[in-house]
């Protein structure tokens, strides 16, 4: 019986080892998702292990490099529908014989920027390179998103330098120069200095950047895809920043954490309650209770219905929200305006006040 035993544990190992083979490596694991991961998931898993796994943050690890390969390879064919359908019925092997795997796109720079290095001494350089412009960019986004969470794909012409005929006059300075005027005299005076470099133009190339909408991000929030600016001849290119803005709502207003909105009800509700629903920004219903009189201008608050604050989603601010009442539009007769009287049981009363407090 033990051997038995030994033998199906033996086998179980063999298989596992032969598929292990077969179909390379584990692109869910790298990514730490489920197989059933949408791509909002597998964008937000490979956008926080890049930066987490990337060499220039690692050179301790001999690993490194090849981690963060690893890493790219599965955001590679996970990222892509036709990629992920074939990995998941025969794995990598398929991809490779098909010829579907490295392609030579470059993930990390369609988040980051293409020299992206964020984890270097700024002080290693003792002179300062020259720099071109940045290019600052309104990113207009729905509520929605900023709810919820999103990725947003950019496409620009960006102006690449590449390699032309002929030298251009580069690094140029002011240096001084002593110049003798005979005898026991000289006069010392700046002039420009340049060196020879071979020339260059610049070339508009498409680039395509991903950015990640973070859930709670705030009005004027930035994100920066280094090396994205404007070329410098001479130098490095700028940052693009990408600054969001948001679009106008029809139902919901923003403040901070806490939401703004506005329900307009009957007469009739406003008297005798009610209870309704508003659909949020995720599709998820709020329900609106009231059992009993609701003036023009009540306010209530929904705890934890407004948006996620940025730095930890599980917070959400409130829900605030501002009844309007409908008056009927009918001409009531003698009568029912009697009995409205009588209903009601009210007085008339008319106080005349300044409502605005002196603001």
């Amino acid at each position: 019986m033990a051997s038995v035993k030994s033998f199906t544990f033996f086998a179980l190992n063999l298989l596992i080892c032969f598929i292990a083979v077969q179909c390379g490596r584990d692109f869910y694991s790298i990514l730490g998702v489920q197989r059933n991961a949408n791509l909002n998931q597998i964008k937000k898993a490979y956008r926080r292990l890049a930066k987490e796994l990337h060499p220039d943050k690692n050179k301790d690890d001999p690993d490194a490099s090849s981690k963060f390969q690893d890493l790219g390879a599965a955001y590679e064919v996970l990222s892509d529908q036709d990629k992920r359908e074939q990995y998941d019925r025969c794995g990598e092997e398929c991809l490779k014989k098909e010829g579907m795997m490295n392609h030579g796109g470059d993930p990390f720079a369609s988040f980051f920027g293409g020299d992206f290095f964020p984890f270097g001494n700024p002080h290693d350089n003792q002179h300062e390179t020259p720099k071109g412009a940045n290019i600052v960019i309104d990113l207009w986004v729905t509520l929605e998103e900023l709810y919820s969470g999103n990725f947003v794909e950019i496409t620009r012409n960006k102006p690449v330098m590449k390699p032309a005929k002929g030298t251009r006059k580069c690094n140029c300075r002011q240096e001084v120069v002593t110049k003798s005027l005979g005898p026991g005299r000289f006069q010392m005076m700046q002039q420009t200095v340049c060196d020879e470099c071979p020339n260059v133009k610049l070339v508009n190339e498409e680039r395509t950047l991903e950015i990640e909408i973070e859930p709670g991000m705030v009005e004027g929030q930035e994100t920066k895809f280094v090396a994205e600016g404007e070329p410098h001849v001479d130098g490095e290119p700028g940052d693009l920043i990408l600054k969001i803005k948001t679009q106008t709502h029809k139902r919901f207003e923003r403040h901070g954490d806490d939401l703004y909105t506005n329900i307009t009800i009957s007469l009739q509700d406003a008297l005798i309650g009610f209870t309704t629903e508003i659909n949020h920004l995720d599709g998820h219903k709020v329900t609106v209770s009231r059992d009993k009189v609701t003036p023009p201008g009540t306010k209530i608050r929904k705890k934890g219905e407004g948006m996620p604050n940025f730095e930890n989603n599980n917070l959400h601010g409130a829900l605030i929200i501002t009844f309007d009442v409908e008056f009927p539009k009918k001409v009531l007769t003698d009568k029912e305006q009697e009995e409205i009287k009588t209903l009601l049981g009210q007085d008339s009363t008319f106080k005349v006040y300044n409502g605005l407090q002196g603001f």
